[in-house]
């Protein structure tokens, strides 16, 4: 057996011993021991229900009485979680009771810090699985520290390891970076949605500058989180110096447009010249701005289809923007009448149609004018004005046309019909055929 095989041995059996310590113990418990501890885990759990319902009976409805309903279920169980944990901390420093006892005590302690770190977990924004298994982490963290299982876990990882060059690389490495960058992630996840629900709710912003404050924030605590993490891994930030270089390279020859782009978003937010709910025209689409994304604008049309504009296209191409400097749009509506009607008549009634729709602004007042005398009949231009592009400009011309159509029937005034009148002359030295 070489000495490898003989220290390999050599810690599981001391493994085994500790583990037996505690079972024999356990098995050992004397009966007002187990009666004890389940007194003070029953003792901890009435203390956290009690002081649970007089934080929602009292400390409730003083802080937040509008949101008191949805809040109550949260606060009830992270106060019922949070004040076992601390009774039970506090009892497990009582001298005299037997190990088994202790590990009894410190199930419960774990159980009651896992429930407090779940709860707080889903009330910052995490789902459920993530929520679970830092919960389950925590839970085994608190019974092994009690139990002194930690030490030889960690020793234990450690010496498994292997040399890469000049660097040693153990499990417990792997495991502290893997638990680091899951802690750093969930960590920047949660801060970050604070953030993001607080600009969101913040009044003195409009809605572009909410839009390019929680884009700025994205990115700095993303940034933050990676220096962050590679500080506490302890890694040589020269050593990412050839990482560096690959990615100006792929910037160069592959992400140049989605490099732009991005920059291209953050220039319309800090220009403001395109806002969420602006009502723009770019090429043949035609919609409201929806969001506006890192690589693309979302364009919403009337005919429920989303577009997604690159960035870049924004700034390059032409666009039209309906409600940059003010949301009012000017809406021409063309008809036509016969030369016989009277034309004062029909102008005043176009202009009473225009009046009583429910979208037509009544100032600017509409206006009507002859455009023209055309083949068929005199061109009229009625002008109308709307504050609602988003909602839409066909509805707001049918509406006009068929109440001009309804008033121009009543008061006898007549749109022309298209006529064509076909001659037919005969050439020279050519009779007509009889009829």
């Amino acid at each position: 057996m070489t000495d490898a095989d003989e220290m390999a041995l050599e810690n599981r059996l001391e493994h085994d011993a500790w583990w037996q310590t505690y079972l024999d113990q356990w098995a050992a418990l004397p009966f007002h021991d187990l009666i004890a501890a389940v007194a003070i885990l029953s003792t901890a759990l009435l203390l956290g229900i009690v002081a649970a319902r007089l934080a929602c009976r009292y400390l409730l409805p003083a802080l937040a009485p509008r949101h008191a309903d949805v809040v109550a279920p949260r606060l009830m169980a992270i106060t019922r979680a949070g004040v076992t944990a601390l009774v039970l901390t506090a009892f497990l420093g009582v001298r005299g009771l037997n190990p088994g006892a202790d590990l009894l005590l410190a199930a419960g302690l774990g159980i009651a810090v896992a429930a407090l770190a779940y709860q707080f977990g889903r009330a910052l924004g995490l789902q459920s699985r993530p929520a679970s298994l830092i919960a389950a982490a925590l839970f085994l963290i608190v019974l092994a520290s009690r139990l002194g299982g930690l030490a030889p876990l960690i020793a234990g990882l450690d010496r498994a390891s292997m040399g890469v060059g000049t660097r040693r690389i153990s499990l417990l490495d792997i495991v502290n970076a893997v638990g680091l960058s899951l802690l750093l992630f969930l960590a920047a996840r949660a801060l970050l949605g604070l953030i993001l629900r607080w600009i969101g709710q913040a009044r003195l912003l409009d809605a572009a500058q909410r839009v390019l404050f929680q884009k700025l924030a994205q990115i700095a605590v993303v940034t933050v989180a990676i220096f962050v993490g590679i500080d506490l891994l302890g890694i040589d930030l020269t050593a990412l110096a050839v990482f560096s270089g690959a990615f100006g390279l792929a910037i160069g020859f592959g992400l140049q447009k989605t490099l732009g782009n991005l920059i291209a978003g953050l220039i319309l937010l800090l220009d403001r010249s395109i806002k969420p709910g602006d009502v723009i025209a770019v090429g043949d689409t035609f919609g409201w701005v929806n969001k506006i994304g890192v690589r693309a604008v979302s364009v919403l049309t009337r005919d429920g289809k989303e577009h997604l504009i690159p960035n870049e296209r924004l700034m390059t191409d032409e666009v039209e923007n309906w409600s940059f400097s003010s949301r009012d749009v000017r809406v021409h509506v063309g008809f036509r009448v016969s030369f016989d009607c009277d034309l004062r008549l029909a102008q005043r009634l176009a202009v009473e149609a225009a009046s009583v729709s429910p979208r037509v602004l009544t100032e600017p007042a509409p206006v009507c004018w002859i455009k023209e005398f055309g083949d068929n009949g005199v061109e009229f231009d009625l002008r109308i004005w709307i504050d609602s592009p988003e909602a839409g400009v066909g509805n707001v011309t049918s509406d006009v046309f068929f109440r001009i159509w309804d008033l121009f029937k009543e008061h006898g005034v007549t749109i022309p019909v298209p006529q064509r009148d076909l001659r037919f002359h005969s050439t020279s030295g050519e009779q007509t055929p009889p009829t």
